[in-house]
């Protein structure tokens, strides 16, 4: 069976700088080429780092599934998603549960509260979660910590597209 690596990243509203974004789009070809797939938030409203990574899984041909918020199927990057995931649910809990609870690790890029919401889900669930750092965001605030005292499980940090892609496999082989 196949990894389902989650990337979650910064919305275009936080404007992050091209750099990023081709860091995202990195992540997402190596995922694809690693033969995993790659889930992610699908927006309805607007790019980001997240579809960044879907629009680079399929540059190389990968398999990319975008959960989504509320109804119907009308998202911003309807050309780079394979499957699509209507949660019916709104943003702030119940897209990001059902999200971060169908991927086997994520990888973070930047980040605003939709990320850090989606740590916190992950770091509740026990999802292996790595932090792309030097981007900013949430990502750059927790890599290297715990979400709490009780240090369930460390947010690890990743360099580079390429270190954070062979982390994530690593560790949701360990945790399956």
């Amino acid at each position: 069976m196949k990894l389902q690596i989650g990337v979650m990243g910064s919305a275009a509203d936080l404007k992050y700088a091209k750099e990023i974004e081709m860091l995202a789009e990195r992540i997402g070809r190596l995922i694809a080429r690693s033969g995993n797939i790659i889930v992610y938030g699908a927006e309805k409203d607007s790019d980001s780092l997240s579809t960044a990574a879907a629009r680079g899984a399929k540059k190389a041909n990968g398999l990319t599934v975008g959960v989504t918020y509320g109804k119907g199927k009308n998202i911003f990057d309807k050309e780079n998603t394979d499957v699509l995931i209507v949660s019916g649910l709104e943003r702030g809990g119940g897209r990001e549960f059902v999200l971060v609870n169908s991927c086997d690790a994520i990888i973070t890029i930047s980040g605003g509260s939709g990320t850090l919401n989606e740590l916190v889900v992950a770091y509740q669930l026990g999802v292996p979660m790595v932090a792309l750092v030097g981007t900013g965001g949430w990502s750059d605030e927790l890599a290297g910590k715990y979400i709490d005292a009780r240090q369930r499980r460390k947010i690890i940090s990743a360099k580079t597209p390429e270190e954070a892609v062979e982390l994530a496999i690593k560790l949701a082989k360990e945790n399956m």
